[in-house]
């Protein structure tokens, strides 16, 4: 009580002033209005066929193996490679080969040659004779 006289003598000696104070609210909500206007929502499917003429392509691809046989030197071996539209490809396979050689020692030399020589010389040759006789008188030899 004492403060309250005191700042009652206080306030009697200043002039009063009055601050106006405000304060705002908000109120939010919804409501419904009926505007009159309905919606409607309608879907039709349209099937229309369609000629289509494309090209299509595709690869063929044909394997062939091919014997070779073929003894080769391991530098000389071959890579794959193309010849045209086709690739090679080479299946090499490591084998041991023991194997007997023949190594010439030395050569003989024949030759031959034609001579022509005279030789003369008397022999005896034999020879027959035959006679054929017929009745008619006449006989021949």
């Amino acid at each position: 009580m004492e403060k309250d006289a005191k700042q009652s003598a206080l306030n009697a000696a200043e002039p009063a002033v009055s601050i106006p104070v405000h304060r705002e609210e908000l109120n939010v909500g919804t409501r419904t209005v009926d505007t009159g206007r309905g919606v409607r929502v309608r879907t039709t499917v349209l099937e229309r066929p369609q000629q289509i003429d494309e090209v299509l392509h595709s690869d063929v691809i044909s394997v062939e193996h091919v014997p070779v046989d073929k003894i080769v030197s391991l530098e000389d071996a071959p890579a794959s490679r193309y010849e045209g539209d086709t690739l090679i490809v080479p299946i090499l396979e490591e084998v041991l080969v023991v194997e007997r050689r023949l190594r010439i020692k030395e050569e003989i030399h024949i030759t031959k040659s034609r001579r022509a020589q005279r030789h003369s010389e008397t022999v005896s040759l034999k020879s027959e004779e035959v006679v054929v006789e017929r009745f008619d008188d006449t006989s021949d030899r």
